[in-house]
């Protein structure tokens, strides 16, 4: 699986909450809002001024980390 820039946001943290932490660290702190539900993750970064490509590799790694210890 791979996260994309033009995911819901929403998507990704119902496919893990374990992503909360990455997305607060990297400047998305409003996880509960309406917004969350129908914006993407390019959207938000481009609204909040954080660097996408970041973002991504940093949830990427985490699925990635989370599918190896699975196996």
């Amino acid at each position: 699986m791979k996260i994309t820039s033009e995911m819901i946001i929403s998507e990704v943290l119902n496919m893990d909450r374990g992503t909360v932490p990455i997305f607060f660290k990297n400047g998305l702190h409003c996880l509960g809002c309406a917004m969350s539900s129908g914006e993407t993750i390019e959207e938000a970064c481009v609204v909040h001024g954080i660097d996408c490509d970041q973002l991504l590799w940093e949830l990427n790694k985490f699925f990635e980390t989370k599918e190896a210890a699975k196996a």
